[in-house]
């Protein structure tokens, strides 16, 4: 038993002899490149956060939001984060505000905006002499979320019908003038009518109906 020993102990031995000095320096080496290349990388990295503002892309697509928009001049932010200047160049003109997001496209130190992604600036459309908006074979629709507003020295409406449906009218007239060549009929649920001078009705027929009471009041009746 102790012969068999000693030769498995001499064959681990001569196992271990056998193996070259070079090939197990050269996988220590290996195995000591692993941290190193660790440590290099997540230095790396560490230079990479401390370092400086990234440089604006030298070609760009994609929204931005506006971080000045003063006399004309916009400045906007780029998701990095970098600032730049931009020109509108939209269809239809446009007013940005403050943190409006813009479609802007760019090459080098040239920035335009090219579309309005969410806004709440002012578009204003402009146009020299008379205009006309026609809605060939269709219909015509002006809807505002905050409300539609007419401005003009003049207003003229021809149709040969109009529908109004409303929550509450209030009209304000320095005078008024109706003229209907058929019927006025008038439906309410109450009427109160204040005439602060002279009231004057003309009828060839004239009827009052009431259900109940009729007053008369005032300090002189004339009849007839």
């Amino acid at each position: 038993m102790s012969m068999g020993a000693m030769k498995e102990s001499d064959r681990a031995a001569a196992v271990r002899v056998d193996v070259p000095g070079g090939e197990e320096h050269a996988a220590r080496d290996r195995g000591a490149d692993v941290p190193r290349i660790g440590l290099a990388r997540a230095g790396a990295a560490a230079e990479g956060e401390a370092g400086p503002a990234a440089a604006l892309p030298r070609e760009y697509l994609g929204p931005a939001r506006v971080t000045s928009a003063e006399a004309g001049a916009i400045a906007v932010e780029l998701p990095g984060g970098q600032p730049v200047a931009v020109q509108m160049a939209l269809a239809l003109p446009y007013e940005p505000a403050l943190d409006d997001t813009l479609l802007v496209i760019g090459r080098d130190d040239a920035y335009y905006a090219i579309g309005v992604l969410h806004g709440r600036g002012r578009s204003v459309l402009s146009l020299q002499g008379d205009v006309a908006v026609h809605a060939r074979e269709g219909a015509l629709s002006l809807c505002g979320d905050k409300g539609v507003e007419i401005r003009g020295p003049e207003l003229e409406v021809q149709a040969g019908k109009i529908r109004m449906v409303a929550d509450a009218v209030v009209q304000k007239f320095a005078s008024v003038y109706q003229r209907v060549s058929a019927l006025l009929s008038v439906q309410a649920s109450e009427s109160h009518t204040v005439v602060e001078k002279t009231s004057f009705t003309k009828a060839k027929n004239a009827t009052i109906l009431t259900e109940e009471t009729v007053t008369v009041n005032g300090k002189q009746i004339l009849l007839g």
